[in-house]
């Protein structure tokens, strides 16, 4: 056709498609200029060259090539997807949502518009309005098992678990070869091994092989928990390595590296480097930092703050790296001035004061600030610290047996190198000990926490520097979004069953606790 009509712009659309399914992604890219070079409106042509662009990560160019086709069709929901979806991934979410507004405004019938919209909102931390997202998606397509899957996960965030675990089995039964939606599931629901669903998983481990690696991982998940809330803990452990082993083959973890870190960070901020800028950094005392291993209790001492009616939660906030990456003081050398230091603590002041204007405290519980609490203190001389601490192998169990969402927690998907990382944390967390002045810092220990929760809250709000409020014993009627793995335990009253959980599995822990060695509790 073309050598017949070289200029006929469909035709060269076309061929672009052609060379894209090819994978010569120029090639294609080629035709599409081509065919816009003839009919500059050729909508078509605008919104995969796009999309091309897009996957060749030139976002900019996407962009405009986006708004081109929008211009020209400002009703067009697909482009104003997928727009949206690129400037989600450039981290501009507050145009990403405008952008799914527009599809939604332009064709309100799209249920998967709503949904990523939801998504969005969730990761927004607006989970009510993410909710009604979910729920017009449903509107549109009850059967939508994704919707209802989401829909669960947000009504968790929300305490609200009864619905939740209703909004699970609606996914299930609507997707019944979707893994990750029993995963989800077994985290609301104690369901015994007789239980159809109980059985729809076992019957689904027997075709597992015609699953992907993720779907794999998430059944061994959801059989692992399903046989330990039945006591059955070889099975349950023997689903836990299986998992484990799936995700750690497709997760980058640089052990030496991330060791090699912690050294880094006690050789530089020595007593002396401390002394020698006490402070020099921005003076508030609105700041608290919770901090420590994973599964150690920090949800629950963030949940008895957050009770505080002058306490304002943050979550797990990234603010501070983000801040001391912006001065250039992740690898700080013990030469940053004063001025360095203190700004560093006002553009984090700066960035957490948005969402709490008003608080008397912030609480920041970005587990992985136990790496930088040398610079905290030094940026923010009046911050308090609390390092939530837990027996050391069930801290490490509990990690085991937990599917992280996303990648920051790498060292989790085996036993050696998990007890290994603990043992580093330990040292480091000692090192903090040693080098920062009186009343900086406190240990909270989960097992004297759920034992005396008064007395331990009432040690904690002292710390922070605020009045007693009884509220702070109320925790679990709290109604604040709860985003970690823990989003289900803090809804509950104090409980004692994870204090000793790791005895039950302990002739199957070997590599961990050979690792972890005199870490390991008599």
């Amino acid at each position: 056709m073309l050598a017949i009509n070289p200029d006929l712009p469909e035709t060269l659309y076309n061929r672009g498609n052609a060379l894209r399914e090819l994978k010569r992604p120029e090639e294609a890219l080629a035709s599409y200029d081509e065919a816009l070079a003839v009919k500059p409106d050729l909508i078509e042509a605008l919104y995969c060259r796009a999309g091309l662009l897009k996957e060749l990560n030139r976002s900019e160019e996407a962009l405009a090539s986006y708004k081109q086709a929008l211009a020209i069709n400002p009703n067009y929901a697909e482009a104003h997807i997928t727009c949206g979806n690129l400037l989600e991934s450039l981290n501009r979410p507050e145009e990403a949502l405008a952008s799914y507004d527009r599809a939604i405004a332009a064709n309100p019938d799209i249920g998967d518009a709503h949904i990523i919209r939801g998504d969005l909102l969730t990761k927004l931390n607006r989970p009510e309005e993410a909710l009604a997202s979910y729920d017009k998606a449903l509107a549109i397509s009850p059967d939508n098992a994704l919707a209802h899957d989401r829909r669960g996960l947000t009504l968790v965030q929300l305490g609200r678990l009864t619905d939740a675990r209703s909004a699970h089995e609606s996914a299930v039964t609507f997707a019944p070869r979707k893994a990750p939606f029993y995963f989800h599931l077994t985290k609301v629901a104690r369901l015994t091994l007789d239980d159809p669903l109980a059985r729809d998983m076992r019957r689904l481990l027997r075709e597992i092989e015609s699953l992907d690696w993720e779907d794999q991982t998430t059944l061994h998940f959801a059989l692992a928990k399903t046989f330990a809330d039945n006591a059955d803990y070889a099975r349950s452990f023997q689903h836990l390595l299986d998992g484990n082993a799936l995700k750690r083959k497709h997760v980058h973890y640089d052990e030496s590296g991330t060791l090699a870190h912690f050294d880094n960070m006690r050789a530089i901020f020595t007593s002396k480097l401390i002394g020698a800028n006490q402070g020099v950094g921005e003076p508030s005392d609105i700041p608290v930092f919770v901090l420590g291993m994973p599964r150690s209790g920090s949800t629950l001492i963030e949940q008895v703050l957050c009770s505080h009616p002058k306490v304002f939660g943050a979550g797990e906030n990234r603010e501070f790296w983000n801040a001391a990456a912006e001065m250039g003081t992740l690898r700080f050398s013990g030469e940053n001035s004063g001025d360095q230091l203190r700004q560093i603590g006002a553009n984090y002041m700066r960035r957490m004061r948005r969402d709490a204007p008003a608080a008397d405290r912030i609480v920041n519980k970005m587990l992985d600030n136990f790496r930088l609490v040398g610079l905290i203190h030094l940026a923010l001389p009046n911050a308090r610290i609390i390092h939530a601490r837990r027996d050391p192998v069930d801290t490490c169990l509990s990690c085991f047996s937990t599917l992280f969402v996303g990648g920051n927690v790498p060292f989790t998907y085996d036993l050696a190198e998990l007890g290994r990382y603990y043992r580093s944390y330990e040292s480091l967390m000692a090192h903090w000990h040693d080098v920062l002045p009186p009343n900086v810092m406190i240990d909270v220990q989960y097992e004297e926490l759920v034992a005396d929760i008064e007395g331990q809250a009432r040690r904690m709000i002292a710390h922070c520097g605020l009045e007693w409020d009884a509220r702070c014993l109320s925790f679990h009627h709290t109604e604040r979004p709860v985003l970690t793995a823990s989003a289900v335990q803090v809804r509950q009253p104090i409980y004692k069953t994870s204090v000793g959980r790791w005895r039950d599995y302990e002739p199957f822990l070997g590599p961990l606790l050979s690792a972890l060695g005199p870490s390991v509790s008599p």
